[in-house]
């Protein structure tokens, strides 16, 4: 079960639910991936409307990461994602979220 005051986010994979979080060391390894240099440049990539699949996948992945899980990309090419391609999208969003707002406080 994810923790929202952690900024924790679930996220159902291959029928197992799995706890998202955007720790540090993962903002700062989704920042090298997708080549931005601030956090701010990070998240204004995922609010122009124009993020790609492979952003979506670059921050599960790094939201899993976080969460505990050792995964990879490659390791979800395959992987039955609840909702599909809109539910991991409405989970990555999420997930950006709650790196960065308190539950309950006004957005």
């Amino acid at each position: 079960m994810s923790n929202p005051w952690r900024g924790e986010v679930e996220l159902d994979i291959n029928g197992e639910a799995r706890v998202m979080r955007l720790t540090l060391g993962a903002l700062a390894e989704l920042e090298a991936q997708l080549g931005e240099t601030t956090i701010v440049d990070l998240v204004a990539r995922f609010e122009t409307g124009k993020t790609s699949a492979q952003d979506v996948m670059a921050l599960i992945v790094a939201g899993l990461r976080g969460g505990g899980w050792n995964v990879t990309a490659e390791d979800l090419v395959s992987a039955e994602i609840a909702g599909g391609i809109t539910g991991a999208a409405k989970a990555a969003a999420k997930l950006l979220a709650r790196a960065f707002v308190v539950p309950g406080a006004a957005a």
